[in-house]
Parts: C-alpha cells; sequence; structure tokens
C-alpha cells in the first residue's frame, strides 16, 4: 500500500496544463466541463508523479503511465474513470509532443480496461404522462399571477426537454430566434459548438406559446433574447432547471429521481420503441458517433425482455 504523502507538482508542469486547458477550449471548443475534467485527471497525474520525484512531463514514460492506472486501480477507481483518465493522458501527451514540450508522445499506446456500458435510467409512457398532468394541474391550481408564470415556464421547459431531447445547457442557451414554430424546430447550439435543429412536438409548442406568452412578467434588464428566465428575470441556470425536473419527478409516485437528462435518455428510448431508426435518433440528439446512441437499443432490448419475461407463459 503506497503511503506516501502527495507533493505539490512544479510550476513548469501545471504552467503546460493550463496552457493545454486552454487550447481545448479555445481550440477545440470543449465545454468547459469537459476541460475542468480532463485538466484535473492531468493533475492527478503530475501529483502522483511529483510525488515520485518527477519534476517535468519528459520524465514519464510510458511504463510510469502504467503504473498510475494500476494505482488507481488500488485507490478503487471505477472503470469508467480509468478509460478517462487514460483518454485524458493520451491527447494531453499528443498535444505537448506536436508543440515541442516533450520529446516523445508517450501516450499514444496507453490503454486502460474497457468502460462498463451501464444502461441510462430511463422512464416508462405511463410516467411521463403523469409527469404532464402533474405539471399542467400545477398551472391550473396555482394561486397567484407569479405561481402561475412560473408553472407555465415549468411546464415548457420540461416538455421541451422531452420532446427535442436537449441537453439541459442547450435549453439554457436557447433563444427566441432559436425557435422555428412553422416547421416545428428548435435551433441549438451543443457540444464542440456545432449547431443542429431538433423536432418540437405539437405540445410542446403549445406549452412554448402560452410561457412566451407571459414572459413578459417575469422579464428583467439582462433577459436578453433568452426563451427561458429564472427568478431575477435574467437567462436561467442550469441548477434551475435539475431542481424543477427533479422536483417534478418527485411528486411522480413511483417516478425514478431523474434529472433533464433523463428526459433526454426517455425520448430517446420512446423514439426506437416507436420504430424510429437510428441515425434519425443520433441526429436529433447531436450524437457525434453512432456507437453512442446505440446504447439506447440496449435500453429498449432490455425493456422488451422484461416484457417477455412477464406476459409469455413459456418465457
Amino acid at each position: 500500500m503506497d503511503t506516501v504523502e502527495p507533493a505539490e507538482p512544479p510550476k513548469g508542469m501545471l504552467a503546460d496544463l493550463d496552457a493545454w486547458a486552454s487550447h481545448l477550449h479555445l481550440g477545440r471548443n470543449l465545454s468547459e466541463h469537459t476541460c475542468r475534467a480532463y485538466a484535473g485527471d492531468l493533475l492527478d497525474l503530475a501529483t502522483w508523479a511529483a510525488t515520485r520525484g518527477v519534476s517535468a512531463w519528459d520524465q514519464i514514460d510510458h511504463r510510469l503511465l502504467r503504473a498510475w492506472l494500476a494505482d488507481l486501480h488500488r485507490r478503487g477507481a471505477e472503470r469508467t474513470t480509468m478509460a478517462r483518465r487514460a483518454t485524458a493522458a493520451r491527447v494531453f501527451f499528443a498535444w505537448a509532443y506536436a508543440e515541442g514540450r516533450v520529446q516523445a508522445d508517450v501516450g499514444s499506446a496507453l490503454q486502460a480496461p474497457r468502460a462498463n456500458r451501464t444502461l441510462p435510467p430511463t422512464l416508462d409512457q405511463g410516467v411521463v404522462d403523469a409527469l404532464f398532468n402533474h405539471l399542467a394541474a400545477r398551472v391550473d391550481s396555482a394561486e397567484s399571477d407569479a405561481d402561475r408564470v412560473v408553472a407555465l415556464r415549468d411546464l415548457a421547459m420540461v416538455e421541451v426537454l422531452y420532446s427535442s431531447g436537449l441537453r439541459v445547457a442547450e435549453l439554457c442557451g436557447l433563444d427566441h430566434d432559436g425557435i422555428d414554430r412553422d416547421r416545428g424546430l428548435v435551433r441549438v447550439r451543443g457540444k464542440g459548438d456545432k449547431e443542429r435543429s431538433t423536432p418540437l412536438g405539437d405540445p410542446a409548442r403549445k406549452a412554448l406559446d402560452a410561457w412566451l406568452g407571459v414572459r413578459s412578467l417575469l422579464a428583467g434588464p439582462d433577459a436578453g433574447a433568452a426563451v427561458f428566465l429564472g427568478a431575477r428575470g435574467s437567462r436561467i441556470d442550469p441548477r434551475v432547471v435539475r431542481r424543477v425536473v427533479h422536483a417534478a419527478l418527485d411528486a411522480v409516485p413511483d417516478a425514478p429521481s431523474l434529472g433533464p437528462h433523463g428526459l433526454r435518455h426517455a425520448m430517446a428510448t420512446h423514439l426506437l420503441e416507436g420504430g424510429a431508426d437510428l441515425r434519425s435518433v443520433q441526429e436529433i440528439l447531436g450524437h457525434a458517433s453512432l456507437g453512442t446512441t446505440q446504447i439506447y437499443t440496449h435500453v429498449t432490448n432490455e425493456r422488451l425482455r422484461d416484457a417477455f419475461r412477464q406476459a409469455h407463459p413459456r418465457a
């Protein structure tokens, strides 16, 4: 068992990390969340290596990288964490080599245990119906105009999340000019700063119209073109959206406690169960790789197997 105290990485190694993080954000258009995660992975490597007397990235070789991953395993890291950190190391050393900051790309052959593919939690159609019935009832039972405005906003947000399969950041970034009501589309900017259009169903359009009809009652001087607003009248914060979704699902009996991403999973699963092809779902969700979308075929297959076991007399 390794019991040495962690050491502070040298300033030169930290400066290289800062430069790399800037490259990821500005040069490769990765999100701030992804950049922070990758930088944190390499900071763990730098700290681990400094504890063992390493003072520069050039002193790290393939053997040391493998020892780092092995130590992560001993520390109880999940396979997904180890896979991501191996990827971060490969990306970092490829960049450092191209920039002339190291003499060799020691991460190119680094491998990690393949991450276990876990099926994303989702919602049954009955739970989705109950969710929207609950949100509509909140509108009808609002005791004040202020309560009704917020209830209309919440209903519209959840409708758009489920209808269009948006990520929470995409919903929060949605502007007025991103809504094409005539064609039934919303245009959003997703991961990698890529723009896409995704369908907007009739219930979502009606909920949006009702919300936009009262939006001015909540809008403050910083509202700008934002579609959805927070209590202070400016663009809504992702944390507020998550709270709204969690609270709405908590009010539905037997509903799993999921956030906005759970609605995205449910939308994709229900599309495939309804006969949509995988490529179309990939396009709607904005996945760069079809392999990412294929996880939903496993979800639908598992649900079919469950239904078979429960209903077939010779299952």
